[in-house]
């Protein structure tokens, strides 16, 4: 009876290798129609090629931390953003999660043949119909009677997989288990610009710094570090709903790690202190390469009170800007004093998914490149800093970065 099930099991399966292709060669030749891939170049990004740096303090340790003990690495190719993402880059996102509220709640919707509902874009939105009036301030929270979006409404939800957790030899759940699914405000924080100062009047930057065209190439900041991978979801879902299919969707959107970002900002010199390469903060004419607090004060004298636009300053010999200076920028990486000491030499980094009710300590992310209110120390490429990432700050913003896929670009060459 077995041998009976066997030779039946064997001729289904050889009726269904017969049959599931049509290459009657008899020759391995690999799946044909796949889709084609030939490699992207995102708009706004550059590429960052494969290679092997020295991170760590690349001048004294002035505070004698020694949380950056020098370590030889390699970091396999990857893209990044020339810039940091600006207030209008930002606001494309807050936009696209509002239409897509304002939708929803019209019945713009569409169902496919799994029973899974989207939206149907081509309805255009109709502001002043009453049937939106949720989602605008109502009643004493209203202003002047004014028709405004309560920014409290504006959450985005997405879901990621732990891969950590998947690859764990002890893991013996089911794939639900591995599925983590996040929804978090996404409107930037505007009020950081007075709670960040004591005695000091900053409240024309709350009302004008996010929502005003002086500053849409400015750099976003009061984001948070899950509001930034928000962001970075969204992007990766926006490129993916652009290409045919035909077409491979791409790697995902995402934070730079923490040695990634150190790699980028020294623009392919090993050891330089700054990203231009060089020891000191002015070039032969004495002019600031930054924007930071050069002294006691004296804010303006690099030519940015506050923050200045995101392309402002020459970028490093990888084509990116203010890598040093103006905000700090979000990393994925978690925060841990000793981290190079344990971290592998290939694609180095640390990641711990901090929970709600964890102790502060373990929410801390790192935070690299220094912002216009810091001493030129924190705009050095081997400084480490750190916030917690339920904070938001007008120092801090972010850019994203994307995995290379297949040979390095220097290969091709």
């Amino acid at each position: 009876m077995k041998q009976v099930l066997f030779f039946l099991l064997a001729g289904s399966l050889l009726i269904g290798l017969s049959s599931c292709g049509k290459n009657n060669s008899g020759q391995l030749s690999g799946v044909q129609n796949r889709p084609s891939w030939k490699g992207i170049n995102p708009y706004g990004m550059v590429y960052v090629p494969s290679g092997t740096t020295h991170i760590g303090q690349s001048d004294q340790d002035v505070f004698s931390t020694y949380t950056q003990r020098p370590k030889s690495i390699s970091i396999m190719g990857f893209y990044m953003d020339e810039t940091e993402i600006t207030n209008n880059e930002y606001r494309e996102f807050v936009y696209h999660v509002r239409d897509s509220i304002a939708h929803t709640i019209m019945g713009d919707l569409l169902e496919d043949d799994f029973g899974n509902e989207y939206i149907d874009w081509d309805y255009d939105i109709d502001w002043e119909d009453e049937t939106l009036d949720e989602m605008y301030y109502q009643g004493d929270n209203a202003l002047s009677g004014k028709r405004e979006i309560d920014v409290e409404k504006l959450n985005y939800a997405w879901e990621w997989i732990d891969w950590k957790r998947a690859s764990s030899r002890s893991f013996d759940g089911v794939r639900s288990d591995l599925i983590n699914r996040e929804e978090v405000n996404i409107y930037p924080d505007t009020l950081v610009w007075i709670r960040d100062f004591s005695y000091s009047y900053n409240e024309p930057y709350a009302r004008n710094y996010f929502w005003h065209p002086a500053f849409d190439d400015y750099p976003v900041v009061g984001v948070e570090w899950k509001q930034a991978k928000a962001f970075c979801d969204w992007r990766t879902r926006l490129w993916n709903s652009s290409r045919s299919s035909k077409e491979a969707n791409t790697e995902v959107f995402r934070l730079p790690t923490e040695t990634e970002w150190e790699y980028a900002a020294r623009g392919g010199h090993d050891l330089s202190a700054y990203p231009w390469g060089s020891y000191y903060v002015r070039n032969a004419k004495g002019c600031l390469l930054a924007n930071f607090k050069p002294g006691r004060g004296n804010y303006p004298e690099d030519g940015g009170m506050l923050t200045v636009p995101v392309n402002a300053y020459f970028p490093n010999d990888y084509g990116l800007y203010n890598m040093s200076g103006n905000v700090a920028e979000w990393t994925e990486t978690a925060y841990y004093p000793q981290a190079y000491n344990h971290m592998h030499d290939l694609n180095p980094d640390l990641k711990y998914d901090a929970k709600e009710d964890d102790p502060k300590a373990l929410k801390r992310k790192v935070i690299r490149g220094g912002s216009w209110k810091d001493i030129s120390y924190f705009l050095q490429t081997g400084t480490r800093h750190w916030e917690y990432q339920d904070t938001a700050k007008s120092y801090v913003g972010f850019r994203c970065a994307l995995t290379f896929l297949g040979r390095s670009i220097n290969d091709l060459k």
